[in-house]
């Protein structure tokens, strides 16, 4: 992802987050949302590496401990049904279902069930907007809007909807739908099979809670994995806490260890700081 792609869809992350009746949990909501950029950028550079040409190098022999775990896919995160409408849906009804179900778009569906596109909140005001004007725009405007105004015309999801959907697989890696997310700046996408048939939804929120791990789960793999398994301590002897990603360990420990201990901690996934409070024995 270039500086510019980052800062425009960090710019839009920002924009999702008003300034007035903050939140008491919007500090921590943005910071989940600026570890999840910092995930798809990461995603995105592997991608970029991957592309340059390299030489070829035999496969490594992984040991079985040594194998990773398999990424999470879409179709560990999706949700399942997705709200659809056909494509003969009227401009009214699309407006309900939106209302009803809390969402900003939905995916229109034809008799077979294979998404033919997406119809938004957007595509709707363009429409709610020619309704209600009162006097014809003039021909700068119309033509500098042309395809706005075609669209608004329309009078069924099939005829307002935008096309083709960007859309992705069960199978997908969930770090590859979130890069895709970031660069179509898309809230909400369709899950399709195969044959191109709906089979769910995967929205932004579903795929930042994939890559982002909370708080409690970092805070179990410092304790289980690394104070007990890797340097065999007792985890009781330590205080660990984790806030926001940014883990703060104190406790007594012979001084020889703390350097390596300090260290396995930061390189664990979404761990941003780590502040050193250990008393050496």
């Amino acid at each position: 992802m270039s500086g510019f792609e980052h800062h425009s869809t960090e710019r839009e992350a920002r924009s999702d987050l008003p300034g007035r009746d903050r939140r008491p949990d919007e500090g921590q909501r943005q910071d989940m949302l600026r570890r999840y950029l910092g995930a798809v950028a990461a995603v995105s550079a592997a991608h970029a590496d991957e592309q340059s040409p390299r030489p070829k190098e035999p496969p490594p022999i992984l040991h079985q401990d040594e194998l990773a775990p398999a990424p999470l896919r879409v179709r560990d995160v999706m949700s399942v049904p997705a709200v659809s409408v056909p494509g003969e849906t009227p401009f009214l009804e699309i407006v309900r279902t939106l209302s009803r179900e809390h969402l900003g778009a939905v995916p229109v569906v034809d008799a077979d069930d294979q998404v033919m596109g997406v119809v938004s909140e957007s595509d709707l005001l363009a429409k709610a907007a020619v309704r209600a004007e009162t006097s014809r725009p003039g021909p700068i405007r119309r033509l500098r809007e042309h395809r706005l105004y075609e669209k608004s015309h329309g009078e069924t999801a099939a005829t307002l909807m935008t096309s083709p959907a960007i859309t992705v697989h069960p199978s997908t890696p969930v770090a590859d739908a979130a890069w895709l997310a970031a660069r179509s700046r898309l809230k909400r996408m369709p899950v399709v099979d195969h044959r191109g048939r709906l089979v769910g939804v995967v929205s932004r929120i579903d795929l930042v809670r994939a890559l982002v791990r909370d708080d409690a789960k970092i805070r179990e793999e410092i304790e289980t994995r690394i104070i007990r398994h890797v340097f065999l301590l007792d985890p009781g002897a330590f205080e660990v806490t984790v806030e926001n990603g940014a883990v703060d360990v104190s406790g007594k420990v012979d001084g020889s260890l703390i350097p390596t201990l300090l260290e396995s901690i930061e390189e664990i996934d979404d761990v941003v700081e780590v502040s050193d409070h250990l008393t050496a024995v």
